[in-house]
């Protein structure tokens, strides 16, 4: 990704001497700037998305990272439609999603990368047979300044996406929660907008910004994102208790709220949460996976009855209204003949994060407790 370095041009001022009080103010805006990396919340470069699509088909063997030729939203820049890469400016909580076509007679086989060798989590889908369809994934990721996420298609020319003028293939992200402990510099991947700025200097305030929101402690955050690596087999052993999917791998857990070994996330705050789930189909398995709530409640649900040799993964998501106290998780088929599957690729993910609290619970909460 290239950066654009913002230089004064010769002979140009940006305040007149003559002027006392715009010096003044001149000279305190740009040591503000200067004297400090630690930028207070209340700036435009808190704000972090995009969203890119490709109308052309992809062959493997002839470039590996997936790149776009449209691009929807890109708050921030930090994203390059023509590398495919997206490139962090903020540190903090990613949430990232993307959607690929099977291109008929091929493989399907392309992985979100961090930092061009951690494979995060991968669609699949091994079924050679005529025929086109799409395969999704998610995950939420912490970033740090200058990590980059992009899109990787196996390079074996077995492998292909497809994608027309429809289009089939899509990439988002956007920051969640920015990590406002770091001590780490914002950096800025982008023109400034028009006016006083110098190098290194913050972008001007965000008009949209809540200035109320003073601290961290006074917005509540609730976010996590795990995946597995290992496959969950069903056995026939008669009736017993329904047991939550666990987890080996943790992305992100901000405030604690998911437990991997109970495979649970319990709400702190009530409000509006958004949860999305990726697993994979076992070969010569069926596949049935539900988003539960409490002691059972069905939510959603993924299912794929082929027993054929294929893997392939399945996706859902939707928006939950949660109580304190409320918990969340999924719940695999556990008689014999289902299974899910998952490697060191990821197959299996599930990520959660809270949308909009609910303020006048939270309230109720603070005033009778």
């Amino acid at each position: 990704m290239m950066f654009l370095q913002i230089l004064r041009p010769a002979g140009m001022t940006f305040w007149r001497p003559s002027s006392g009080v715009s010096c003044l103010l001149g000279l305190v805006t740009c040591l503000g700037c200067v004297a400090s990396f630690n930028i207070t919340p209340m700036t435009s470069g808190l704000r972090s998305a995009f969203s890119a699509t490709r109308s052309s088909s992809m062959l493997g063997g002839t470039q590996r990272a997936v790149t776009f030729d449209r691009l929807l939203v890109n708050i921030g820049n930090d994203f390059n439609p023509d590398t495919g890469s997206f490139r962090c400016r903020l540190p903090g909580a990613y949430y990232f999603s993307f959607t690929v076509g099977k291109f008929p007679k091929k493989m399907l086989s392309v992985m979100l990368v961090k930092n061009g060798m951690e494979v995060q989590a991968m669609a699949y889908d091994g079924y050679q047979k005529q025929g086109r369809k799409v395969q999704s994934q998610s995950v939420m990721v912490s970033l740090r300044p200058m990590d980059t996420v992009y899109l990787l298609l196996q390079e074996k020319p077995d492998y292909a996406i497809y994608s027309n003028v429809g289009p089939y293939i899509t990439f988002s992200g956007y920051l969640i929660y920015p990590d406002s402990t770091s001590s780490a510099g914002y950096l800025n991947n982008h023109l400034s907008p028009p006016g006083l700025h110098l190098p290194g200097c913050p972008p001007s305030i965000d008009p949209y910004y809540d200035w109320r929101r003073t601290t961290p402690s006074e917005e509540p955050r609730s976010a996590f994102s795990v995946a597995r690596t290992l496959s969950a087999l069903g056995e026939s052993r008669g009736r017993r208790e329904r047991e939550a999917l666990t987890f080996d791998v943790e992305y992100v857990n901000i405030g604690g709220h998911f437990n991997r070994t109970s495979g649970r996330f319990i709400c702190h705050f009530p409000g509006a949460y958004y949860f999305a789930f990726t697993v994979g189909k076992h070969p010569r398995r069926a596949v049935s996976v539900k988003l539960m709530t409490g002691r059972g409640e069905v939510r959603a649900m993924v299912f794929n009855e082929d027993m054929s040799r294929r893997r392939e993964t399945q996706s859902q998501s939707l928006l939950l209204s949660l109580k304190k106290g409320d918990s969340v998780w999924l719940y695999s088929q556990q008689e014999d003949g289902y299974a899910v599957y998952s490697n060191q690729g990821r197959y299996t993910t599930f990520s959660g994060f809270l949308v909009y609290p609910d303020v006048e619970s939270m309230y109720r909460d603070r005033t009778f407790t």
